[in-house]
C-alpha cells in the first residue's frame, strides 16, 4: 500500500477540479491525485496536460470513471479505489452542474434543470459520500470537502454592498414575466445552498470519526460551469480559477483546520 495521501476529486477533468489537480501536483507533498471524471478519455486529457505543464512532481496521476449521477458509476467507482488503495485520505466533492442558462435559452423546462441540478449538486454528492464514507474512515487523517458556491448564503441575499452582490440580490421592476437576467442561477444557488446543510449534517454523522468536514466556496472564478463561457465571466469580474484550486490544496493541507465544519473562502467564514 502507498504511503501517499490517496485523494479522490471528482469533476476534475475542467474547471476548478482540474486546478486542484494542479495544486496539489506542485505541492511538496506527495499524494496519488486520482482524476474522476465521467469520461475516462477527458481525464487522460486531462493527466496528460497537467503533466505537459509541470515536468516533474512528488506526487502521481491515475484516473477514475465516475458519474456521481449514477448509482451504478459510484459503486463500480467505490470497488476500484477499495481494491487500488484500500482507504482514501481525501474526498473532494467538486463535481456540480448549473442548468439555469439552459432552462433560460429554451433548451430544458424549469422542472429539468431544478430536478437535474439538485441530482447532481446535493442528491449525487450524498450518495458519493456514503459509499466511499468506510474508505475514509481507513485513514489516520481523514478530509471531506464540499465544493459550493458564494452565491449560496442565505445571509448575503439581504446585503448590496458589493458590485457582485448588488447584481446578484436585484429585484427586477413590477409586471409579469419577469426578465431572466444576465445570470439566471435560481436553481444552482439554491441547490448549493442545500449542499451546505449537507456538509452540516456530515460533519455532524463523522464528527466521533475524527474526519474533518468543509464547504469549500472558492469565489466568483473564469469557469465554464454557468454555461456562459470563461471569456464572458472574466468580463464580469471572475478570476483566476487558478487561485480555487490553490486554496482548495491550502484546506488539504491543514491551513484552514480551525473552521472545519463550516463554509470557507479563501480569507473568511463564509456567512451562513
Amino acid at each position: 500500500m502507498s504511503d501517499k495521501q490517496i485523494v479522490l476529486i471528482t469533476g476534475a477533468n475542467t474547471g476548478i477540479g482540474l486546478e486542484v489537480v494542479k495544486a496539489l501536483y506542485q505541492s511538496n507533498a506527495s499524494y496519488e491525485i486520482i482524476v474522476g471524471s465521467r469520461s475516462l478519455s477527458n481525464a487522460d486529457n486531462a493527466i496528460a496536460s497537467v503533466k505537459q505543464e509541470f515536468t516533474s512532481s512528488r506526487s502521481t496521476l491515475s484516473t477514475l470513471q465516475v458519474d456521481i449521477a449514477s448509482d451504478d458509476s459510484i459503486h463500480a467507482s467505490f470497488t476500484e479505489v477499495q481494491n487500488r488503495h484500500g482507504k482514501l485520505d481525501v474526498l473532494i466533492n467538486n463535481a456540480g452542474a448549473s442548468f439555469d442558462y439552459a432552462a433560460s435559452q429554451g433548451k430544458m423546462s424549469v422542472r429539468d434543470a431544478f430536478n437535474s441540478a439538485w441530482d447532481v449538486n446535493v442528491t449525487g454528492t450524498h450518495v458519493m459520500t456514503s459509499e466511499f464514507a468506510p474508505l475514509l474512515l481507513k485513514s489516520s487523517n481523514p478530509r471531506l470537502l464540499f465544493v459550493t458556491s458564494g452565491t449560496s448564503s442565505l445571509q448575503e441575499t439581504e446585503q448590496f454592498d458589493t458590485p457582485q452582490l448588488a447584481r446578484l440580490n436585484a429585484s427586477p421592476e413590477a409586471g409579469w414575466p419577469k426578465p431572466s437576467g444576465m445570470t439566471p442561477i435560481v436553481s444552482y444557488r439554491s441547490s448549493k445552498t442545500g449542499l451546505n446543510m449537507l456538509m452540516r449534517e456530515w460533519t455532524k454523522t463523522l464528527k466521533s470519526d475524527g474526519v474533518k468536514v468543509f464547504a469549500i466556496s472558492p469565489g466568483f472564478l473564469a469557469t465554464g460551469l454557468a454555461g456562459m463561457g470563461a471569456e464572458h465571466l472574466k468580463k464580469m469580474g471572475a478570476g483566476d480559477p487558478s487561485k480555487g484550486g490553490e486554496f482548495m490544496r491550502d484546506v488539504v493541507e491543514g491551513k484552514r483546520d480551525q473552521d472545519q465544519g463550516k463554509v470557507i473562502r479563501p480569507t473568511m467564514v463564509q456567512p451562513w
